[in-house]
């Protein structure tokens, strides 16, 4: 498996990747509307483009190994918070879940986070979904609840958890 920095180039691939996992994965959580609505606003051309111009602000294309397709990416912000990294995306497509994808992407975000002096990740789930489970058993806790007012009347209903660099990775 190979993490490679994205690009602007990348971005139509990065909506893909992005559709293509949230179909599967929200399709029982979020209603069509939500679901449109905010890959249009979070997947937005601009949007992931100004991400991609923040220094902090990192997207990782993941690669297997043996067919060198694509299966999903990450996206994450160093210095979020002090001494804290926010996970804002990881996503995979249905194909490659369940084969050690996405502990992969977490052990090689963990390792950038340590190598970049941050202590903390933390991230959004939605209540519903079950990557919740997952990343319990990566190390991550819960550390809050909240609700959040995302526009054109949704409202994102999240657990937000973390992980502590420094007590798991030493």
């Amino acid at each position: 498996m190979k993490f490679i920095k994205a690009t602007e180039i990348d971005i139509p691939l990065i909506q893909d990747l992005a559709r293509r996992s949230w179909e599967n994965a929200y399709a029982e959580i979020l209603s069509e509307e939500q679901l449109e609505y905010m890959l249009g606003t979070m997947y937005s051309e601009a949007e992931i483009a100004s991400h991609l111009h923040q220094p902090d602000y990192h997207y990782f294309l993941i690669e297997g190994e043996t067919d060198r397709s694509f299966g999903g990416f990450i996206g994450y912000e160093n210095h979020y918070e002090e001494k804290t990294t926010k996970l804002h995306r990881i996503y995979l497509i249905p194909e490659v879940k369940g084969k050690g994808w996405g502990k992969e992407a977490l052990r090689f975000l963990k390792e950038r986070v340590y190598e970049n002096g941050d202590d903390r990740i933390i991230l959004n789930v939605n209540k519903n979904n079950p990557a919740k489970r997952f990343y319990e058993s990566q190390g991550f806790t819960v550390y809050d609840e909240g609700i959040f007012d995302i526009g054109k009347g949704f409202f994102m209903d999240d657990y937000l958890m973390e992980f502590l660099i420094h007590e798991q990775m030493t």
